[in-house]
């Protein structure tokens, strides 16, 4: 079996074997809100070299992702009350923290659209009227139903921070892009997000199952989610295509199926079928996916996260703007990964 490597700064870095460096079981992972920066002033156009489709592919994370992170922030400040543990209390605070850097590191993307004329704002705001209306706060609605109402954006958060935890695990453990030469920058960007993404897996899961754990209601928004997920995702490829000034080509199935046996993309079976499947599972949990220890081996030599760490040295910090609100991830099965 081949095991996965990328390769940061030209330093190869892969994932540890157990009795090779690996976390104790006992420990916990404790997560901080990295005041990452990205300088996209030399990012090419088309960063995947020769790859206009799967460039735009990837480029719908910068367009889906930040109004979603942002509802999750205000959904789980919200949520916060509801939570009797202190521990997981803590765990929402560093969640908090963590998703409201990635929506302004995904949003420095969008205004480099824009300054190569691009313009990204009919999608994002059907984003923003997706997550800021339609699954928005309901003040008219009676107190009970507004509660049921929080618990079931909840449960539909915890599926998509599945979502994200699996393309977190892809884009780590695909070494294509580097022997591509996908941009580094960018590279580091989406590797420093999916790492993050692995690391806080659990998270929403464990806040679900706390304040409801309702199965019927975690699998129905997995199965409402599956569908809307790849559907946006599709609709924003072929927005960003037919705006590409570049290129004369239309989104095409056989295009994605293509990608995804270069290993370039996660296959459209895997986003449709697979991904839904394992999470609604009665017995799922999050922390049998992915993992930890290579989220945790890829933070320790991304250029952006270094440089973080730096800067907070530099200020007297032990991490971000956001560490005071530092997140520890929760209740990890036996035998898997944590740190602290």
């Amino acid at each position: 079996m081949l095991l996965p490597m990328f390769t940061v700064n030209d330093e190869a870095v892969g994932p540890h074997l157990p009795g090779a460096g690996a976390l104790a079981d006992h420990e916990r992972l404790v997560l901080e809100a990295r005041d990452v920066t990205f300088d996209w002033a030399k990012l090419p156009f088309h960063y995947v070299p020769g790859e206009p489709f799967t460039t735009h592919m990837l480029n719908v994370l910068h367009l889906l992702l930040p109004a979603g992170e942002e509802f999750f922030v205000d959904l789980f400040k919200q949520a916060l009350p509801l939570i009797k543990d202190d521990q997981l209390r803590l765990d929402v605070q560093g969640f908090i923290g963590q998703e409201a850097m990635h929506s302004q590191a995904h949003t420095g993307v969008q205004e480099y659209f824009a300054a190569n004329g691009i313009d990204v704002t009919p999608f994002t705001d059907q984003m923003n009227w997706l997550f800021g209306k339609l699954l928005g706060d309901r003040p008219r609605w009676s107190v009970r139903r507004q509660h049921s109402w929080l618990l079931e954006r909840v449960a539909l958060v915890s599926a998509i921070e599945h979502y994200t935890a699996i393309l977190g695990e892809w884009i780590l453990n695909t070494p294509q892009h580097d022997a591509i030469g996908t941009d580094p920058v960018m590279l580091d960007m989406l590797r420093w997000h999916g790492a993050e993404e692995v690391e806080h897996r659990s998270l929403v899961y464990d806040v679900y199952q706390h304040v409801c754990g309702n199965y019927f209601i975690r699998a129905f928004s997995m199965f409402m989610t599956a569908p809307l997920f790849v559907g946006w995702w599709i609709a924003g490829a072929r927005y960003l295509m037919a705006q590409d000034p570049t290129i004369d080509i239309k989104w095409r199935w056989r295009d994605w199926l293509r990608a995804a046996r270069a290993y370039l993309l996660p296959g459209p079976w895997t986003l449709l079928v697979t991904v839904p499947i394992r999470y609604m599972r009665p017995s799922h949990h999050p922390s049998g996916e992915a993992s930890t220890q290579m989220a945790v081996d890829y933070l320790e030599f991304s250029p952006a996260a270094k440089a973080a760490r730096e800067r907070a040295r530099l200020h007297g910090k032990s991490g971000g703007p956001d560490a005071s609100r530092g997140i520890t991830s929760s209740q990890e099965p036996a035998g898997k990964a944590n740190v602290r």
